[in-house]
This record gives C-alpha cells, structure tokens and sequence, in this order.
C-alpha cells in the first residue's frame, strides 16, 4: 500500500527526471516538496524499501518500472481531473490545479476509466500537457519555448511549463492562452525581451521569462 505522502514523492521525481533529463537529486526533491533534505532522505529510503525508486546517496533518484507506473497513473487521474473541472465545472485554468491535487488521490481504476471515457479521451489537459492513456503511453507532440522563434516566424501557443496562478492570470489579461497565434515581430537585445503579435492583430512586449514559459507549436 503506498501513501499519499509517497505518491507525492513519486510525481515529484518523475517530474524532475523528465525534465532535467537525469537523475532527481535530493536537493531538488526538497525544494519541489517544500521540504527539508533530511526529510527528503528518510522517505527515499521508505521507497526504496517497497522497491519503487533505485535510490544510491549522492547520486540521485530513479523511479522503478513500479514507482514509474504509480506516478504515472497519478499524473494521468490528475490531468483528467483538470479538464473535468475546466470543462465541465467551469473552473478556470488557474484554478484547477490545486483542486486536482486533492482529486488524484481518489482511489479506482473504474472511476479513472469511466472519467476518461465521460471526458472524450482527452490527450492534453488545460495547460497543454500530455495525458498518459490507461496503459500508460503518452501522446507527445512537437514544440518548442516562444523564445526559440526569431523574427517573422510563427507559432500557435500549445502549453505553459509555468502553472502558477499568477502566470496563468497573468497570460489571461495579455490574452495568450491555448491555440493563440503569436508572431514574432522583434528580439530586443538588452534584455532578450520579446515584441510580438497576437491573434493577428494584438502587439504585446513580453519579457524573456514569459517567453521561456510559453510552447508553442511552430507554422
């Protein structure tokens, strides 16, 4: 039987890995878990333990193909939440997160199923991430950071790797959401900051941090 304490832990590494490409190091654990390193250990070692993440100090953590499975029907019961409360319960996209937290934890692979099934199969949750389907495969598509695109290209805004409430609120009053067009008109090199055009018609200045934190599918 596995904890809600350590499925927490399980996302939080599989996140880390999936990103940084690596191993997820203590450190790292402890600052996505708001936590304190030596916390952080005592539970890698509990998980280690029950056999769900190859664990050696110093050198990092991996999820087994056991803890990859929880977290990843985790991450799927959570995305699958999101779109429910976005779509069906008018929440929005700021919003949802911290309610499907809550939610991913309900137990039954029959409610999961029957919530995908409601929901039309959905493979991107509100923030553009992909939603793995009941055996676990994702569907991955083709995109990249907005500050990648240089003058006179363009792209249709597909995700955000920032999900605070504030960047999303923050997108909302520029008007950038998903499936926005942007057009990138100028690079500013003082500051890498970015002019650019959306929906055709807006110009919007927006900073290099935005721009690292918007994917967008190029055209």
């Amino acid at each position: 039987m596995v904890s809600q304490a350590e499925e927490n832990y399980l996302k939080a590494v599989f996140a880390i890995s999936e990103k940084e490409g690596k191993s997820a190091t203590t450190n790292a654990i402890a600052a996505t878990m708001q936590t304190t390193a030596a916390s952080v250990t005592d539970m890698l070692k509990r998980l280690a333990d029950k056999n769900l993440i190859a664990y050696e100090k110093y050198r990092g953590v991996l999820l087994t193909p056991d803890g990859r499975r929880i977290a990843t029907e985790l991450i799927r019961k959570h995305r699958l939440w999101e779109v429910f409360l976005l779509e069906k319960l008018g929440f929005a996209w700021d919003e949802v997160h911290e309610l499907a937290e809550q939610l991913e934890h309900v137990q039954g692979d029959a409610l999961v199923d029957r919530l995908d099934a409601y929901l039309g199969y959905p493979k991107y949750d509100p923030h553009g991430d992909p939603i793995p389907d009941a055996q676990g495969r994702w569907t991955l598509r083709q995109q990249v950071p907005l500050v990648t695109l240089q003058p006179g290209e363009r792209g249709t805004v597909t995700g955000v790797q920032d999900h605070s409430s504030a960047f999303l609120q923050y997108l909302d009053q520029l008007g950038l959401g998903l499936g926005v067009e942007v057009e990138m008109l100028e690079r500013i090199p003082y500051d890498q900051s970015a002019r650019v055009r959306a929906a055709g018609k807006t110009e919007l200045m927006l900073s290099e941090k935005v721009c690292q934190n918007l994917f967008v599918k190029t055209n």
